[in-house]
């Protein structure tokens, strides 16, 4: 049975001037998770937000599940800080070199769930042996580092790759897509088996928010 849609709204995408306001503007929209894209100006060629920056978020009241995407060169460096500023998972890039399934197991030990990331040029066979000890894989539709770039098609058979897996061996993780997602590129990645949308400019820019989630909800 496959698992129901969801939507995580980025935080990137939001008023930067009061990102505390755009929480409150996702919870309102009836989403429940919020995605958080931590960039360190070395894995990908922009900066973000800290652990602090979460950890405001949290004190001014926000509940929602903070899905925290680390696109950083050493994340093993930085779980703690995140995991104690309030993510609920953590995903990790499989592309730097460092300890992946150490870390994933430290992200558990902390008390978070723990995912695994694959940018555009990495095929689906770089995480195959780390599936089984994860709560969600996320595979990038763009390449990361800035918003508004254009949903890549040609990803969507690593979806159906990694979904087929998740078949066959009875497992349980998320399958989240992340870049150029609206309603539409959203409907594609559902029918290759994705389940969680990270949506940034198309959910801040959208009319009426509560309605673009409830779209997406509803794939």
């Amino acid at each position: 049975m496959p698992l129901p849609s969801l939507i995580a709204p980025s935080l990137l995408a939001g008023d930067h001037a009061n990102l505390a306001a755009s929480a409150r503007v996702v919870a309102d929209s009836g989403a429940t998770w919020l995605h958080c894209d931590i960039m360190d100006g070395h894995f990908v060629p922009n900066l973000t937000f800290g652990p602090e920056t979460l950890a405001a978020v949290r004190r001014a009241g926000s509940k929602l599940f903070f899905d925290t995407h680390l696109m950083l060169a050493e994340p093993q460096k930085y779980i703690e800080p995140f995991a104690k500023a309030g993510s609920n998972n953590i995903s990790i890039h499989i592309e730097p070199g460092y300890d992946h399934r150490g870390t994933l197991a430290r992200i558990r030990q902390l008390g978070c769930q723990c995912g695994i990331v694959l940018n555009p040029g990495t095929s689906a066979a770089g995480i195959e042996t780390l599936i089984g000890e994860v709560d969600l894989v996320l595979v990038m539709t763009v390449q990361p580092g800035f918003g508004g770039q254009p949903f890549r098609r040609d990803m969507l058979p690593k979806l159906r790759t990694i979904d087929g897996w998740r078949k066959t061996r009875g497992l349980k993780f998320r399958l989240e897509v992340d870049g150029g997602i609206d309603l539409a590129t959203a409907a594609e990645c559902r029918q290759a088996g994705a389940d969680t949308f990270v949506a940034g400019t198309s959910f801040f820019k959208a009319a009426d928010k509560t309605a673009f989630t409830a779209g997406i909800s509803a794939l």
